[in-house]
């Protein structure tokens, strides 16, 4: 494979072979080597090696401080996108508990409506539908909770409600 070819490869391969930057490096070094000879090249290395290790540290303490920056630029992406799902699900919430309010508002006046119709022909039927049958429901949209105790009273009227009928018997047309 040549370098031509290398460009059409979705990951680009370096050449094999020597580093060019490690080659122009040894180059100079060894320009300097004669030029300054070993002793004076070997002196000159030892006082350029604390301004090394001072840049090293800089290069260090800035990728620290990149390394911080980022985490902190997630950890904020992070609580922001918690707090963006926290506000759906309340408004998914709010609005869940506005259609039942809607739900129990409308079943509580077409109950109502129901047993003023009835009221004056099945007079057990209006007490059914406007008695603890319509608090039952309510409750049960509105707050959302509905108690054992309820479903026995709502039972328990509607038993009551309904021997009444039976004893009363209506007149013969």
């Amino acid at each position: 494979m040549s370098v031509e070819d290398s460009s059409s490869l979705p990951i680009p391969q370096t050449p094999t072979g020597p580093d060019p930057v490690l080659s122009a490096g040894m180059n100079i070094a060894m320009k300097w080597g004669e030029v300054l000879g070993p002793e004076k090249l070997e002196i000159a290395l030892k006082a350029l090696e604390p301004q090394l290790k001072r840049d090293h540290q800089a290069f260090m303490k800035r990728l620290d401080m990149q390394r911080e920056a980022a985490e902190r630029a997630d950890a904020a992406a992070a609580a922001a996108a918690e707090r963006e799902a926290q506000e759906k699900q309340e408004q998914r919430r709010h609005n869940r508990h506005m259609a039942g309010l809607a739900v129990g508002a409308v079943v509580a006046i077409a109950m109502l409506g129901a047993g003023v119709y009835v009221a004056q022909d099945a007079w057990w039927l209006a007490a059914l539908l406007c008695g603890p049958s319509l608090l039952a429901l309510a409750k049960i949209f509105v707050l959302r909770r509905s108690d054992p105790d309820d479903m026995k009273f709502v039972a328990g009227a509607a038993r009551s409600s309904t021997n009444a009928a039976s004893q009363v018997q209506p007149p013969a047309p």
